[in-house]
């Protein structure tokens, strides 16, 4: 079992965890649709990416009665 050799004070505690705190998130608009999506990823409500669609929507899922 580990034992420390000399007490860790709280500002050199504190100071080691400095830098452990959250970042938000920076959303950027995407050009195609205006909505929110994270910087530099795909669309997800549009499927753009750079102004190209990448992923093909569709605007209806379609369940067999039998599958679900």
């Amino acid at each position: 079992m580990a034992v420390q050799q000399n007490k860790v004070s709280k500002s050199r505690r504190n100071n080691r965890r400095a830098h452990d705190a959250l970042v938000a998130a920076n959303p950027n608009e995407c050009s195609n649709c205006g909505e929110l999506k994270r910087p530099h990823h795909v669309c997800p409500s549009c499927g753009h990416y750079d102004d190209r669609e990448v992923v093909a929507m569709s605007d209806e899922i379609e369940l067999d009665e039998d599958a679900a």
